[in-house]
């Protein structure tokens, strides 16, 4: 049985997929990017604000799946220059304690709303 998992916490989608799905212990959530969810408007000053507010946003479905940041063990994380794997590292250090999830980091040409980083989740509930 899947479980959707909703929460105003984090940006509503805005096409046709959910931000998260219970599927047993399982927690799927969907790529997110810098989007505030109070106004849908990106937080994108800079990569670091940009990345910080992706993984607010990954936060906010994580508890209201049941677990945290910290419960999450994949991530896949896709941006548009590889060269902002730092930021992205920096941020995990700062919201994520050892040991880190496992991750994949693929450049894309580009990502909705002209985002830079976008970062999607598997999370397993104890």
């Amino acid at each position: 049985m899947r479980q959707v998992i909703s929460t105003p916490k984090a940006p509503q989608p805005v096409g046709t997929y959910s931000q998260a799905i219970v599927v047993g212990e399982n927690v799927y959530i969907a790529g997110q990017i810098a989007l505030i969810p109070e106004s849908l408007e990106m937080n994108n000053a800079s990569i670091e604000d940009e990345v910080k507010q992706v993984l607010e946003n990954l936060s906010a479905i994580s508890v209201a799946a049941g677990g945290n940041l910290n419960a999450i063990c994949s991530l896949t994380v896709y941006v548009t220059n590889i060269e902002y794997i730092t930021a992205v590292n920096e941020a995990m250090t700062n919201y994520l304690n050892e040991p880190y999830p496992a991750r994949a980091v693929i450049q894309v040409s580009a990502l909705p709303r002209s985002a830079r980083v976008e970062i999607s989740a598997i999370m397993y509930l104890v």
